[in-house]
């Protein structure tokens, strides 16, 4: 094992990757995704929706003539990945992906398995530090800053608390966006629960993130060059939803919200 990776400390990336069925996780990931779970337990149906979502995004931009990526908090490789879903439909799609758990380091070579006409690349970064994302030479030698980019940041604001600055974070990023760029994110959020049952996730939710409503989730997004797009901010299971796998699922069982916005 990684000498880096903390297999006693849950991970965000870890415990999602338990939520969707996967194996790679440890028993404090599984235990933490436990606990969440019995405060709300349509949250398979959540992590799945916004899955769902980022594919759904992913062949949107890809239609519209995106062929660049950047994945950041992307998480261990859960397929169909970014560069799967992009590439099916534009071979040539360039897509760079971040994450900060080591662990998802020793799966890079599934993130790099990219069709010989594209590329892609994988940073191990921090969310917290655009600066460094924006200045690695990985990522230089795969984008074209100069050209559109996807922006992804799928469930991973959250992440941020507000003494994190995220509205700084994210303007950043968006600032290093050429026009005609995008930006897709996905939010947790509790708006569409009771009370008791909000109260009860915050409780343990509140030590690694910061639930947010839906329009504390747009104010993070507050840029002079992004343009919200419609509909707006949404439930992940209303993007889209001719798409998606049917039935479609209430909202209050799908505890993400989302936006899709260009960079003008």
């Amino acid at each position: 094992m990684d000498s880096s990776i903390d297999s006693m400390v849950a991970h965000p990336a870890r415990r999602y990757d338990y939520w969707l069925g996967g194996k790679d996780n440890f028993e404090a990931d599984r235990a933490s995704a436990r606990e969440i779970e019995k405060r709300m337990p349509t949250i398979r149906v959540a992590v799945h929706e916004n899955r769902w979502f980022l594919h759904r995004a992913v062949r949107h931009l890809a239609g519209l003539g995106i062929r660049q990526f950047l994945d950041i908090g992307s998480g261990i490789p859960t397929s169909p990945n970014t560069h799967e879903v992009a590439q099916q439909g534009a071979p040539s799609s360039h897509v760079v992906y971040v994450d900060n758990d080591p662990m998802v380091l020793t799966h890079a070579r599934a993130l790099l398995a990219s069709d010989p006409r594209g590329r892609t690349a994988y940073l191990q970064a921090d969310l917290r530090d655009p600066a460094s994302i924006l200045a690695d030479p990985e990522l230089r030698a795969t984008l074209d800053l100069n050209q559109p980019v996807a922006l992804l940041l799928i469930a991973v604001v959250h992440f941020l608390r507000d003494a994190d600055d995220p509205r700084a974070i994210v303007a950043a990023l968006v600032d290093a966006l050429p026009p005609g760029s995008f930006v897709v994110a996905s939010h947790g959020t509790d708006e569409y629960m009771p009370a008791e049952q909000s109260a009860a996730l915050r409780a343990v939710a509140d030590a690694q993130s910061q639930i947010r409503t839906g329009t504390e989730f747009a104010e993070i997004f507050q840029h002079p060059r992004l343009e919200l797009l419609a509909p707006g901010v949404q439930s992940v299971a209303s993007w889209w939803p001719e798409q998606a796998p049917q039935p479609r699922p209430p909202v209050d069982q799908v505890a993400f919200n989302a936006l899709l916005a260009r960079v003008k």
